[in-house]
């Protein structure tokens, strides 16, 4: 099974330990994601807060504003052990989850959201570290891609199925379910791990020239790509509820539509984007992204449109994320936690901005404006992946 995914020019530790990598990453990514569909639920009087979608929207951005410390978990992911990084990243990513779980004001849910990004953080950049360890930069694409379908099926299986038990039972009991799949994940990943040397195999040079001069863009770009995914991330499920009545299950299913969308996008960025080159399969993500959040803004009144859009424009995000990755580990020669850090927390960093700047212009304008934001956040990574693009062709 694993020959199928990747063939025999890989690593072994690479082809034994990619599906373990994907699972336990779709676990976390699950815990991770299943907030923000959900808010308006969360901030329901009968969840025991009984607080306006812009204050729950404040809680989600100033524990996404955690990702200013994410350059610093590069650091450290490049001084430790892979494997210390990858499991000091899910136990605090568990207790996170669970302390959201037994939240008993605004305050701990912050605290556990907080802990839960910022230490899901450490297990990806102790994963990617890893991966760029194993595997060549030229080659680096399809291994991503592979490991990225775990964004997409936690929004088509694993937020889908925690929607289903928040309709069952509560979004608490949901929370608790995420942390307990994250500890079997965990542990069954950490064993698998143990048999492989954790020691560098590849060489971290650049093979399109010289890129230090222009590293800035790359964290810029991500910067924009997240920050425009979450204008429109945090507010559909808010959009389904007020508009057309959309509860639990509802918004659940439209989670598993997107899901499938992000899982194709997964896809083809494995298969596409080593041959069609990194950079440009960015731009390629990010231009789809601009008409479609347009289409969000003037035809939110239509939900066969709006869907329509909201489907496109998650499969650009994701097609443009998933490539941008490779290039973020490989911003600073030997020391791919470093880069891949930077990005993460200017990801991060956009996503907890434009969490604020998204739910205080959706209460005031509905999508409308939350797309406006969207637009030209998309437009920023356009500018600034040109740029990076140019500069690398003009070293080459």
């Amino acid at each position: 099974m694993q020959r199928s995914i990747l063939d025999g020019g890989y690593a072994p530790e690479v082809r034994a330990n990619i599906i373990p990598f994907t699972v336990t990453r779709l676990a976390a990514n699950t815990c991770y994601r299943f907030a923000p569909p959900f808010i308006a639920i969360i901030a329901a009087e009968g969840s025991g807060f009984d607080v306006s979608i812009a204050e729950i929207g404040l809680v989600i951005s100033i524990s996404e504003l955690a990702g200013f410390l994410a350059p610093l978990l590069g650091n450290f992911v490049d001084r430790v052990s892979r494997q210390l990084s990858m499991m000091i990243g899910l136990s605090g990513a568990t207790i996170g989850i669970l302390m959201m779980a037994i939240a008993p004001n605004l305050l701990v849910l912050g605290i556990g959201l907080t802990l839960l990004n910022l230490l899901k953080s450490c297990f990806d950049l102790g994963m990617g570290a890893w991966l760029a360890d194993h595997v060549p930069y030229e080659r680096r694409g399809r291994v991503v891609g592979i490991t990225e379908t775990s964004w997409a099926l936690s929004l088509l299986v694993g937020v889908s199925l925690l929607g289903l038990v928040t309709a069952a039972t509560s979004w608490r009991i949901a929370c608790a379910v995420g942390g307990g799949t994250i500890i079997a994940c965990g542990a069954w990943l950490n064993s698998r791990l143990r048999v492989s040397v954790d020691v560098p195999r590849v060489r971290h040079e650049k093979v399109a020239g010289t890129r230090v001069t222009g590293a800035w863009l790359v964290p810029l770009a991500m910067f924009g790509l997240m920050g425009a995914s979450q204008c429109v991330f945090v507010t559909f499920g808010a959009w389904l509820a007020d508009d057309y009545g959309f509860e639990a299950a509802g918004i659940a299913a439209v989670g598993f539509a997107l899901g499938a969308g992000e899982l194709l996008a997964s896809l083809s960025s494995a298969r596409m984007t080593d041959r069609i080159g990194k950079e440009r399969s960015v731009l390629l993500g990010a231009f789809i992204m601009i008409p479609c959040a347009a289409l969000l803004a003037g035809f939110n009144s239509s939900l066969v449109i709006g869907l329509l859009a909201l489907s496109i424009f998650i499969i650009g995000f994701e097609y443009a994320v998933v490539s941008l990755i490779p290039v973020a580990t490989d911003l600073f020669v030997g020391a791919p936690g470093k880069g891949f850090g930077l990005v993460i927390g200017a990801g991060t960093f956009g996503r907890g901005v434009l969490t604020v700047v998204a739910t205080g212009l959706y209460d005031r304008s509905g999508l409308v404006g939350a797309s406006l934001a969207a637009i030209v956040c998309s437009v920023l990574s356009v500018v600034t992946i040109t740029a990076y693009r140019s500069r690398v062709t003009a070293s080459a």
